[in-house]
């Protein structure tokens, strides 16, 4: 059965979607709100910050740490960050597969949209083998005015792949992110692994994801359709 894209274009979020990285992220944060005097469990610190981006939350980490972080901060975090990630990453399990075989059947409609500092999707990205798949079209949220959970990088990943951002299909692991494909008006696909860093489906659900799946070796399955069916990506 041959088979064919149902949306004109595939974005992909980098962190948890793509890479196991959430888990050294979030213990390196973890570390240093800690060193600074802010004695968040490992639990809450999951839930407070994972899809966010660290300056949007200067506030929430000044009231309790009695510090504000600043560009000096930031640069520290992401050297420690960067150790461990280049010491330590690995790709969700299943995603070089899943991503490979999506981007034979959308050819050049594939792209990267994260939250995340370019270097870091970059690292990330040549970590696993994958950049070559994406090369060229990776969008930063710190390029763009605003940061998820507005739909800004999403919005600018679609314009650069020359496709209605109604017409994509959005992969995304966390609340932030899916309410900013929602705001896309993207197709939200939830990723919900049985894991510690990921979110519930209903986490997801409550903010908008249309799909929940588990597992990547599911996701071709749900972006793929039979030739005799009508594809959003011809609409």
């Amino acid at each position: 059965m041959d088979l064919k894209p149902k949306y004109a274009a595939v974005l992909f979020d980098c962190d948890g979607v793509l890479v196991d990285s959430e888990r050294l992220t979030n213990t390196v944060l973890w570390e240093m709100l800690n060193e600074m005097g802010w004695q968040i469990s490992r639990e809450e610190c999951v839930a407070r910050f994972v899809g966010k981006m660290l300056r949007d939350e200067a506030d929430v980490i000044e009231e309790h740490s009695g510090v504000r972080i600043d560009a000096e901060w930031l640069s520290r975090f992401r050297s420690r960050r960067n150790d461990a990630l280049e010491a330590s990453l690995e790709a969700i399990p299943g995603v070089a597969e899943a991503v490979r075989a999506l981007a034979a059947a959308y050819p050049g409609r594939l792209a990267c949209a994260s939250s995340a500092d370019r270097p870091k999707i970059n690292l990330q990205l040549h970590k696993i083998g994958l950049f070559d798949v994406f090369d060229g079209r990776i969008f930063s949220g710190m390029e763009v005015p605003r940061s998820k959970p507005a739909p800004d990088v999403y919005l600018a990943a679609a314009d650069a792949l020359g496709v209605d951002p109604a017409a994509t299909a959005v992969i995304e692991d966390s609340p932030t992110g899916v309410a900013a494909g929602v705001a896309a008006d993207a197709h939200v696909l939830g990723f919900c692994p049985d894991s510690p860093v990921h979110q519930r489906p209903e986490a997801l659900q409550n903010v908008g994801a249309h799909e929940i799946f588990t597992s990547m070796d599911q996701l071709p399955g749900l972006l793929l359709q039979a030739s005799s069916e009508p594809s959003r990506a011809l609409g």
